[in-house]
């Protein structure tokens, strides 16, 4: 992702993909559950680049789904760098990454090519990019630590994600309990053992 050409950045859930049918969006990244279709609303949009990846908001192994893997990662790393190339043909771009509800695995996408596009940009700084890109935003902490393993952050991102995630509990502690319920208590307990520190 170049910083001078791609200046608009946009993280959304599904529903909210409508309403930015006339943002000149010029790169897609679509992350879907494995069986759900490609949404029908693209059509409709301006020509644009997109990549489509598809598993499941998991972060340990459920019998039937899909785990994000480092590959997924690679691949939306990758997705930036042709970005990056591409927007030397513009003078602007728009890149909008969303999954189902634009709260996790979008966001774990934007932090990684956040950090990507921001080398010498400490962790804080990234995840305050994000946050006023998707105020909501839990990104998937499995995501983020193969993202921080391929850019050499040395666990930082992986920490700065889970302190996050004491933010938005200490905002909103029914989160907690919601997390939990889908399978995802590791994100909560490091996130409560932020909280105690």
């Amino acid at each position: 992702m170049e910083r001078a050409r791609i200046s608009l950045l946009t993280v959304c859930g599904l529903d909210e993909l409508d309403g930015h049918a006339q943002s000149r969006v010029t790169h897609v990244l679509s992350i879907l559950d494995p069986a759900w279709p490609d949404p029908e609303g693209f059509g409709a949009w301006e020509r644009h680049h997109r990549l489509t990846l598809r598993f499941h908001d998991i972060i340990e192994p459920i019998p039937g789904q899909i785990l994000p893997e480092r590959e997924h990662v690679e691949r939306i790393l990758a997705f930036a760098e042709d970005l990056a190339a591409d927007a030397h043909q513009r003078d602007e771009g728009h890149l909008l990454v969303h999954c189902h509800m634009g709260i996790s695995r979008s966001t774990a996408a934007m932090t990684m090519l956040l950090a990507q596009a921001y080398p010498n940009e400490d962790e804080a700084a990234i995840l305050t990019r994000l946050v006023s890109i998707r105020p909501q935003a839990w990104p998937n902490l499995r995501m983020a630590e193969f993202a921080d393993e391929i850019l050499g952050r040395g666990g930082r991102l992986a920490a700065e994600v889970s302190r996050l995630h004491a933010r938005q509990i200490a905002e909103k502690p029914h989160l907690a309990e919601t997390f939990r319920r889908l399978h995802r208590s590791r994100e909560v307990e490091t996130a409560l053992k932020v909280m105690a520190a």
